[in-house]
């Protein structure tokens, strides 16, 4: 069994204030695990769906004023139908996926996952559905509210479910030793221990991202992989490369070892 995250900034312009949806870049990742024919828990990101409405109503700190009430609602909602769109380009490539809602399966204390209901993943693996989650705004017993990230809910599934791997699907080809999209110098890396993640410089994009970007990414990295899920970044944006790598056979990526 594969855990997939597919980041919001393959399938959404995320540095738009205005969500816009990539719908041919998830309909050829659709295609490619339609063809691979893998067991599978996807997860997505909530990209512009997400990003910019949580950031302006602050919920990274709670939902402790009517304010920030109004703004998980509208969050939430704009998520949902990402989830939808997502979910429609799965139906189209004949995968019975099936969407569970963060914000009715987990309750986080201050950021972190508290509860979260895993047997409605293993009831729906059981009858032969693909579990869906995604980015979300969820109940928090410390702060009211907070975000449930994918990243976050990626790091729980792995403990809970331990999957042959564990794929990152973002928009660049894996790690660089620096922000490609801002330093000529950067240098692919095709496989790194995690010790070394340290070494490396992570610099944030401009845009709107509550979930810290690439450094909240490799942190979670860091601890998925220390729990022994083989862990890979690669490009969504080259939908080959995810079927490469279901496959077993060689892609472009980058590979994180203990």
């Amino acid at each position: 069994m594969f855990l997939i995250k597919i980041g919001g900034s393959v399938i959404t312009e995320k540095i738009q204030e205005k969500p816009i949806y990539k719908k041919a870049v998830m309909d050829n990742l659709a295609l490619a695990l339609h063809k691979a024919e893998k067991d599978v828990i996807l997860i997505h990101g909530a990209g512009s769906f997400g990003h910019v409405l949580a950031k302006q109503y602050n919920l990274n700190n709670g939902c402790l004023s009517s304010f920030q009430k109004q703004g998980f609602v509208e969050t939430h909602s704009l998520v949902q139908q990402l989830n939808t769109l997502v979910l429609q380009s799965l139906h189209h490539h004949h995968i019975a996926a099936v969407s569970i809602p963060p914000h009715a399966t987990v309750i986080c204390s201050n950021h972190v996952i508290e509860k979260i209901d895993t047997d409605i993943f293993q009831s729906y693996k059981k009858h032969g559905y693909t579990p869906v989650t995604f980015g979300d705004v969820v109940l928090d017993t410390s702060l009211g509210c907070s975000i449930c990230s994918g990243d976050l809910l990626v790091h729980t599934l792995a403990q809970i479910f331990k999957p042959d791997a564990v794929i990152f699907v973002m928009d660049e080809d894996g790690l660089y030793t620096a922000n490609p999209k801002i330093n000529k110098n950067a240098r692919f890396v095709e496989s790194i221990g995690v010790h070394e993640l340290s070494t490396l410089t992570t610099q944030l994009d401009a845009h709107a991202d509550v979930t810290k970007g690439m450094e909240g990414k490799l942190k979670i990295i860091k601890q998925i992989v220390e729990q022994g899920n083989n862990t890979i970044l690669l490009n969504g944006n080259k939908p080959d490369r995810l079927y490469n790598v279901l496959l077993n056979e060689p892609a472009k990526s980058t590979i994180f070892h203990r």
